[in-house]
């Protein structure tokens, strides 16, 4: 039974996008918030220095469906806290 499960995670595919240009101000959780109204977010990651612990202005979000990246596409610009957001697949 266990590897039946196995393959069928293997089977689902994860659309990722590269988000650049992110405030200083914005963590996982807004990131995530911003792209939930798109589509279902597995994940959302703002990558932070591991030195000084402050945001390195870019991240990850990743949906469960194609769907969500054309919602994406569609909407001409993407403004989060006054920034407008780079965003490319990846």
């Amino acid at each position: 039974m266990a590897t039946a499960g196995a393959v069928a995670k293997v089977g689902k595919s994860v659309h990722r996008i590269f988000v650049g240009n992110l405030p200083w101000t914005v963590g996982h959780q807004e990131l995530r918030g911003y792209f939930k109204e798109f589509g279902r977010v597995i994940s959302a990651n703002v990558i932070f220095d591991k030195r000084t612990g402050c945001s390195k202005g870019y991240g990850f979000v990743s949906f469960n469906s194609l769907t969500a990246l054309e919602k994406i596409e569609n909407e001409q610009r993407h403004i989060l806290e006054g920034n407008y957001l780079n965003i490319q697949k990846s």
